[in-house]
């Protein structure tokens, strides 16, 4: 999807890019040159980013092999992350992502407000697999690191306008002086903006529009030559774009309401609370070189955010399943690395602590069914993490190097989570008049603590200095915790419809899950440079995956909607990653032109080999009929970019294909929403003046305009052994919560057009 070549050789900040084979990353918290590092990554600088317009994280994922990035449904700001079959797309609280996401190297605990934009950008990196021995958090998937720019040593000053389709505008300007020979001070603010793709024909509201105020600010002290830098970040970003609504699949079944024309139209009614995402924080980076072979590191950070959104799953005027929530998260985050750089040996010993809250607040609203009734939750999770990592490689010989490290994680889950029914109205926290109705369904509070050793260990072997050659071992663990969305009088118990307080803790808590990879790889450069190559291979074992959901239940008789979270069983990920990049030619049609090829390919086999449900009070293993959500088993890319002089500035032409096959979008296969295999078609044209004083670029996304799903929302009645729809006399699926039938889905963005221009003082 993304117009520019380098998936896994982008020219890469952190250090210099030296040359076609000289890249150099910071992936293991040093600088090494990218075919030196024994780790499956994926490096784009901001300029790879800025020729390409990408516009947020998001934009990536279809160059990067095995990894999905995609906006979740409702918003345009919480993230659904997915890398090698491991990830998380339930917002709620009680849920970790299986995929780290960092902001200059602070772990965002939570998905709301994580759809990152792209501006000020210095690069991203996608690690691929459990990481652990070298960053704060435990992430059993992989990570995301979005690094910001350093501040130059001198004044300077860019701006960056756009202009394009669907009224897009957007401005961004960076700023920066030095104060002094040791402080500097600068920052950014950006207007992002765009009209809708489609409209809301009930409220008039604008759909899958976008209006963003965002800013960073920053204050070095030191760096460059003194042997301390102390860094202090902060950010602020506003998001009041419309809710997003789906687009329905199937007639309204009783009202027959027909499907709408275009996918990006929606009926939903619901427009309260107004949409309203703001996220903000403050960092403080320090280094300080102790000596020539050892640094300390302290990253300490605070960062919170607030969304009020409402969601209608049905997409119809009627209140038949509509959610309005609120979702509060704060975080207190401190990490310090002792760093050592020797002749022989390198390594870093780490520590971290994360203090973090996450409350949840919705209504499910399904008037229709039974007087106004609503189903309230409350849910707040509280986590509390420490851990200690380490990583340590030794060179026996300048070919041969072993890496070993090891990280002890204890995590403690605390949950408060209240669901109490209301009659005749919404509940009182989002305006309603409802009247409570019976003793609350799940009145509970409680605790768990889960400990674990998760080692790592690589060994990598340089025939030349342009070959690397590795194998490595890295296991990864996400503790367990608390459904907030469960009903605690539904729980198993000894004497029926009365558990006990340990009953209904056992019922609402899932265990830690783990996840062991294996992997062996090359990378190398050959032809001087022209060539060069990335190549992976993985096998995972996945075990108690954590797999949350929510269907349709009775709650103490009346019909309502349910969390169901279980430790499935056992799932198996192998598969190969592919990345490259050639030089075809140079001096083509005019001295210092340059032709090349990026390309990117990843396959994956994931299946469950094992995936208990619960059916009937009988524990059912139907890991036949279930399939591992957002991860399709072939991903791919190819960019041909061209690049020639023009008077004393230059111009570079770049398009790039991108492919995804099927895509299923939860585990239980739905004909309905999954998305068959598709193609994206990009193209760009950028020209830059001497000395990148100013640029002017024109590009296009989806070009061919392909409708695509990302993601969905249904309650239908399936087989519960099978997860095949039952189909009522109409031949429309028969609805399993509410009478409209939910069965809704968000597409992807459409074409788009726009022009960039940036100059620079």
């Amino acid at each position: 999807m993304i117009a520019f070549a380098p998936p896994a050789f982008a020219q890469e900040a952190g250090a210099t890019d030296v040359g076609d084979n000289e890249i150099i990353v910071t992936a293991r918290r040093r600088d090494e040159r990218l075919i030196d590092v024994p780790v499956a990554i994926t490096a784009y600088s901001g300029e790879a980013l800025e020729k390409a317009g990408a516009i947020d994280i998001t934009d990536i994922g279809a160059t990067t092999p095995n990894t999905t990035l995609e906006v979740s449904r409702g918003s345009n700001s919480t993230l659904s992350a997915f890398i090698r079959g491991v990830g998380q797309q339930d917002p709620v609280s009680g849920f970790e992502q299986g995929v780290g996401i960092y902001l200059d190297d602070v772990y965002l605990n939570r998905p709301q407000a994580a759809v990152l934009d792209i501006y000020d950008v210095e690069r991203i990196e996608i690690l691929r697999g459990p990481q652990g021995t070298l960053y704060g958090r435990n992430t059993i998937g992989g990570a995301v690191k979005y690094v910001t720019k350093p501040l130059p040593e001198e004044f300077s000053l860019k701006i960056k306008g756009t202009l394009g389709t669907y009224d897009q505008a957007d401005l961004v300007v960076t700023a920066s002086a030095p104060i002094g020979d040791l402080v500097r001070v600068g920052g950014s603010i950006a207007r992002l903006s765009r009209g809708g793709f489609g409209d809301n024909l009930t409220t008039g509201l604008e759909n899958y529009n976008k209006d963003v105020w965002a800013g960073r600010g920053t204050v070095e002290l030191g760096g460059y030559d003194a042997p301390v830098l102390i860094r202090i970040t902060g950010d602020y970003s506003k998001d009041k774009s419309d809710p997003r609504g789906g687009h329905r699949l199937i007639p309204s079944l009783a009202t027959g309401a027909p499907v709408l024309d275009d996918v990006f139209d929606s009926r939903g009614g619901l427009n309260d609370p107004k949409q309203d995402i703001e996220a903000y924080g403050l960092a403080m980076n320090v280094t300080a070189e102790l000596s020539d072979t050892v640094t300390l590191r302290s990253i300490s950070a605070w960062r919170k955010d607030r969304s009020a959104t409402p969601i209608d799953f049905d997409a119809l005027p009627a209140v038949d399943v509509d959610v309005p929530g609120f979702y509060f998260n704060e975080q207190i985050s401190q990490e310090f690395q002792l760093l050592y750089e020797g002749d022989r040996l390198k390594g870093l010993l780490g520590f971290y602590y994360l203090d973090a809250t996450a409350d949840t607040l919705f209504d499910v609203r399904i008037f229709n069914t039974f007087a106004g009734l609503t189903a309230f939750t409350e849910a707040d999770v509280d986590t509390t993490t420490f851990a200690v990592f380490g990583d340590a490689t030794f060179d026996f010989t300048d070919r041969l190097s072993l890496s070993v490290g090891g990280r002890y994680t204890w995590d403690k889950r605390e949950a408060s989570i209240l669901r109490q029914n209301y009659l005749g109205g919404g509940s009182p926290v989002f305006g309603g008049a409802g009247v409570p109705f019976g003793a609350p369904s799940t009145d509970f509070d409680g605790s768990r603590s889960f400990e674990k050793f998760t080692p790592r260990a690589s060994l990598s072997f340089k025939p030349t200095p342009d070959h690397t050659l590795y194998a490595s071992y890295s296991q990864g663990f996400k503790g367990g915790g608390f459904d907030p969305r469960g009903v605690g009088v539904n729980a198993p118990a000894a004497t029926p419809g009365m558990p006990t307080d340990d009953e209904v803790a056992a019922f609402l808590s899932f265990r830690p899950e783990q996840v062991d990879s294996y992997e062996i790889g090359y990378k190398g450069s050959l032809f001087d440079g022209a060539l060069n190559l990335a190549l992976a291979g993985f096998y995972a074992d996945y075990t108690d995956v954590q797999i949350p959901g929510s269907v349709a239940c009775t709650v103490q008789g009346l019909p309502s909607f349910c969390g169901v979270v279980s430790n499935a069983g056992k799932a198996t990920f192998k598969g190969l990653e592919f990345e490259g990049r050639a030089r075809l030619g140079e001096d083509v049609a005019t001295v210092g032109d340059r032709l090349t090829l990026s390309t990117a390919l990843g396959y994956i086999d994931a299946e469950y080999k094992e995936y208990v449900t619960n059916i009937g009070g009988v524990p059912t293993d139907v890991a036949d009929f279930r399939e591992v959500q957002n991860t399709p088993k072939w991903t791919a890319s190819g960019t041909l970019a061209y690049s020639t002089p023009v008077g004393d500035g230059d111009i570079n032409f770049a398009t790039t294909l991108s492919y995804r096959s099927k895509t299923y979008q939860f585990e239980i296969p739905n004909p309905y929403i999954d998305q068959k295999g598709f193609a994206l078609w990009d193209a760009s044209i950028v020209y830059t003046a001497p000395d990148d004083r100013w640029s002017l670029g024109v590009f296009g996304k989806n070009l061919l305009d392909k409708e695509y799903k990302t993601s969905g929302y249904t309650f239908i009645v399936v087989d519960p052994v099978t997860g095949v729809p039952a189909l009522g006399a109409n031949g429309l699926p028969v609805s399993a919560l509410g009478t409209e039938g939910t069965l809704t889905a968000f597409y992807g963005n459409p074409r788009q057009v726009f022009v960039t221009g940036t100059v620079k003082f």
